[in-house]
């Protein structure tokens, strides 16, 4: 598989040649720990045990590679195992990295609870603005930018080809957080960045029936001093152990396959979700990268094929309105996550962004979060309608 083949061709294919044994068109799940060697050393296919690699989670790194245009893929027991690794892989005690202002709850707690107390230090940065980017960068300290696009949960857009520049000629790696895009809507490779990561728990997976995380590193990274970024993540992925087990990346090749459609749906029914709460009088502000309104729209268009199922909107009366609304509905789903083909509604300050209460990151009381999913758009409006007349 190559990028002469349509996305779709690289999800259903990619990784997934017939098995040779049974023609079993569907790629098996290996659930196995340990293999038989043909002496010592003699290794079947490069496989000895399963923490090192498994055939089923090698047919699933090979696919989000071919998805996101990189050389090497890497599946993850969960989206921050991923994020581990490639903080392990670039830096050290006494390195700095550049952090999103806008950016999920747990990255954050991350490099803030954990990576801190180990001495690498962090800067917190608007990542729609590249200045604000370049001004965050210590000179000889800074190794690695980090920035999510679109943000979560208020959806800014980082224009990545430009911060790529900026990372680079400080000497530093960009890492982009592509979890709301997936590679679908958004390539970050091609636009300069040196890894990929995302919660292929979300879109990638699509069902709300597994956890997962991945991580895709360039095929050629001229970066001064990060020419293995993809040996490094190896080696820490089975030297931590934080792996996709067999089963959870058999469910995750499921889901991919329809990525494409899912996707194009999501995008269809958030576009009319938000002409619908644009026009309620009881919202004072919708975030949607594809409104010709927000901040950074001309640079959504130019990088992103559609503009997502994730859309935020903060109410005019405040929290208590908020937390009413999210509690009234009755279609869409009170729950954290997202990304499935159902639809999901929280209150961000309240659930999934709890943990940056009182920092630099702290979200607004008045935000509602919406996940979009594929049900009958219709049906969705009404229900949001009926809280919102209440409530909002």
């Amino acid at each position: 598989m190559s990028d002469e083949h349509g996305f779709s061709t690289r999800a259903i294919h990619a990784g997934q040649a017939a098995d040779e044994l049974t023609g079993s068109v569907v790629t098996p799940i290996y659930q196995v720990s340990t293999y038989k060697q043909d002496g010592i050393g003699g290794f079947r296919g490069g496989y000895e045990y399963s923490r090192s690699a498994n055939p089923t989670r090698t047919a699933l790194e090979t696919c989000l590679a071919a998805l996101e245009g990189g050389s090497h893929g890497f599946a993850f027991a969960s989206g921050l195992a991923g994020q581990d690794a490639i903080a392990r892989s670039l830096l050290v005690p006494g390195d700095h990295v550049v952090v999103p202002s806008d950016a999920y709850g747990g990255t954050y707690r991350y490099f803030n609870q954990i990576a801190k107390p180990q001495g690498v230090e962090h800067s917190i940065a608007r990542i729609s603005d590249v200045d604000a980017v370049r001004a965050a960068i210590r000179p000889g300290q800074t190794k690695a930018v980090w920035v999510e696009t679109p943000t979560n949960p208020l959806l800014g857009i980082a224009d990545i080809e430009a911060i790529a520049e900026v990372a680079h000629a400080a000497g530093a790696v960009l890492v982009v957080d592509n979890t709301f895009a997936t590679p679908y809507l958004q390539r970050p490779l091609d636009l300069g960045a040196d890894i990929v990561t995302q919660s292929t728990t979300k879109y990638v997976g699509g069902h709300s029936d597994v956890v997962g995380g991945a991580v895709v590193t360039a095929t050629s990274v001229s970066v001064p001093g990060f020419e293995n970024i993809a040996d490094r993540i190896a080696f820490h992925q089975n030297g931590i152990g934080g792996v996709a087990g067999p089963f959870d990346s058999w469910l995750t090749l499921r889901g991919v396959k329809t990525l494409a459609i899912r996707m194009e749906r999501h995008c269809d029914n958030a576009e009319k979700v938000v002409d619908f709460l644009q026009g309620h009088d009881g919202v004072g502000q919708v975030l949607y990268p594809g409104l010709s309104t927000h901040h950074n729209h001309e640079v959504a268009a130019r990088q992103m094929k559609r503009f997502g199922g994730m859309v935020s909107f903060r109410l005019a009366k405040g929290e208590d309105a908020a937390v009413k609304t999210c509690a009234a509905v009755q279609l869409w789903t009170l729950g954290e996550s997202l990304g499935g083909v159902e639809s999901l509604i929280e209150h961000p300050a309240r659930m999934t962004h709890s943990s940056v209460a009182g920092t630099e990151l702290e979200v607004p009381n008045d935000l509602i979060r919406l996940s979009v999913g594929i049900e009958d758009v219709d049906d969705l409006i009404a229900d949001l309608r009926e809280a919102l007349d209440i409530h909002g």
